[in-house]
């Protein structure tokens, strides 16, 4: 049989290797991206590394993350509108910490949680609570956008004083008695159907106005004939008018002109029977 080699290691050999991993991998930690680190020596708050691969002193130092992604911020809360009707409304909020002051909240606050909890959170329901008394129920459902603005503006100048920026709010739901809402849905009802009554009754006005003015058009139109058939006429007896004065005094300076019309309509026959002293009908052409 071939005999087992027994290697002695001495234990404090063990122990300082132990204690030299516990110590390499202690040194060594990461911050999350969108997160702040906080550095803590003996649990105080000491510095704020940025995101990536950082050392710290092992069994000594601690680090501890702060969001600074945008978070949201959900609250429900009952109050009652300007004519005193129970409402329950849900509201939230975007909000951002300031990195640069990352280090400042937490030794404040002691994290996101601890000023959530006693800061933004109290102050948001307070800057909606001072707003939705201000409109009647009606307006909150048709003009939510100006509820909005006005709790934004109350809650920005809650917020001024500390490291966080507000990004935005939304009424997420208002939720009224079942009975007031039907009275809203009648009431719209019926403002949509005066609505489209008064489309129809202005449809009617256009229509009616615009036959009055094709009426018009037409009466004008057969005025203006008239008036252009009246001149035509008129002035074609002025020149009717005219040609028989001019043929008249044509006649009057000339009387063998009828003589010559005689002659050139005459059919050459005699007349069967003449009157005594009755000329003959047959043109003396000659020169005097």
């Amino acid at each position: 049989m071939k005999e087992v080699k027994k290697f002695n290691i001495p234990l404090k050999s063990v122990a300082g290797a132990v204690v030299a991993a516990i110590a390499l991998f202690g040194s060594v930690y990461t911050v999350n991206e969108g997160h702040i680190g906080i550095v803590k020596r003996f649990s105080e708050a000491k510095e704020q590394v940025n995101p990536g691969l950082h050392f710290k002193v092992p069994l000594i130092d601690s680090v501890e993350e702060i969001e600074v992604r945008t978070r949201k911020n959900e609250e429900k809360m009952l109050s009652s509108t300007k004519e005193q009707m129970p409402v329950t409304i849900i509201v939230s909020v975007n909000w951002t910490v300031d990195k640069s002051a990352a280090l400042d909240l937490f030794r404040q606050y002691g994290g996101l949680s601890q000023f959530e909890s006693r800061i933004l959170d109290p102050r948001f329901r307070s800057a909606t609570k001072d707003v939705i008394p201000k409109y009647n129920a009606e307006q909150l459902i048709q003009d939510r956008a100006s509820a909005i603005q006005g709790i934004e503006a109350n809650f920005i100048e809650e917020m001024k004083d500390f490291p966080v920026s507000v990004d935005n709010i939304q009424i997420e739901n208002i939720q009224l008695p079942a009975k007031y809402l039907t009275s809203i849905e009648t009431k719209q009802t019926e403002k949509n159907l005066a609505a489209a009554e008064e489309h129809k009754l202005a449809r009617q006005n256009l229509e009616a106005q615009r036959a009055v003015n094709t009426s018009k058009a037409q009466a004008d139109g057969i005025e203006l004939v008239a008036i252009a058939e009246a001149k035509a006429i008129k002035l074609k007896g002025l020149a009717e008018a005219e040609a028989i004065t001019a043929k008249a005094k044509a006649l009057g300076d000339n009387p063998l002109i009828v003589k010559l019309t005689e002659a050139q309509n005459w059919d050459g026959k005699l007349p069967a029977t003449m009157l005594g002293g009755q000329n003959m009908p047959i043109l003396d052409m000659r020169t005097k």
